[in-house]
């Protein structure tokens, strides 16, 4: 499986409990903080259900 580099870009503060705990589940808890994940389909779901909090590039 091909790894993902996940960055958190806005804050977890006044979001629905579900995304601040996907954010926790991912690895991160502030902004600017980067987490290497595998690229499996449960962490794809999990990306995707903050996508407008992080960013996603494929790692090297």
């Amino acid at each position: 499986m091909s790894k993902i580099k996940v960055t958190q870009i806005k804050s977890g503060i006044d979001r629905p409990e579900y995304q601040k705990r996907t954010l926790v589940a991912l690895g991160l808890s502030k902004i600017n903080r980067s987490v290497e994940v595998e690229a499996t389909p449960s962490i794809l779901g999990m990306v995707r259900t903050v996508f407008h909090l992080v960013k996603v590039e494929e790692a090297k």
